[in-house]
């Protein structure tokens, strides 16, 4: 019941206080969420880059449509997945399991093969759907570690990701933004939507019984 009282206590912070900073344990916590995050073959298919700098904040105000909380909050974690699968993105992860499980280097192979076959003949269109939903069930781990922390965060889609990806120069690291995620503390005086029921769909209506 824990977590269903913090999802309860959640949403999605309007206004931020900008005085009050989330500390670099709690910031660990919540990208250790997402680190630990299931993903289609286990192959941990996106990164989360962390930004504290002000100036960098300040730049993502104009990305994000205007948005003033990105450069209120305390940081702001971008999410962003693979541009694309190769056969040494797909070999690293699998060779890191062997050698962490002290499995023969080999063990994988007939799998990795077959992964190969199946995504390398993909567009790189079609590659990144795929990895951007991996980035997806990081991300709501995130946001969930957060609310069990009490910190506020705000889930966004609300940016220019040509824009974003060229501050971040993530091409050159073979990376596609997804997702922003800014995470703080509530301005329990600006912020609007803070004093405003939590309206979801009746449970009968949105879980299907068969």
């Amino acid at each position: 019941m824990a977590l269903l009282k913090d999802l309860e206590w959640r949403y999605a912070t309007k206004k931020y206080d900008p005085n009050k900073k989330v500390s670099q344990e709690d910031v660990d916590k919540i990208v250790e969420a997402a680190r630990l995050a299931p993903t289609s073959s286990g192959m941990q298919q996106f990164r989360v880059f962390v930004i504290s700098n002000q100036e960098i904040k300040d730049k993502l105000v104009a990305i994000s449509n205007g948005q003033q909380i990105v450069s209120d909050a305390s940081h702001v974690l971008v999410f962003a997945a693979w541009n694309k699968y190769t056969e040494e993105r797909i070999d690293s992860i699998f060779k890191l399991t062997t050698k962490e499980r002290g499995l023969p280097a080999d063990r994988f192979v007939d799998y990795t093969n077959r992964l190969k076959a199946v995504y390398l003949k993909q567009t790189p269109e079609e590659n990144f759907a795929h990895t951007a939903r991996q980035a997806y069930i990081g991300f709501g781990l995130s946001i969930a570690q957060a609310a069990e922390l009490k910190i506020d965060a705000t889930p966004m889609e609300g940016f220019n990701s040509e824009q974003l990806d060229k501050l971040l120069d993530l091409d050159s690291k073979g990376l596609k933004s997804v997702l922003m995620l800014p995470i703080g503390y509530r301005d329990e005086e600006g912020d609007w939507l803070l004093p405003m029921k939590k309206v979801r769909n009746p449970k009968e209506e949105f879980a299907v019984e068969i």
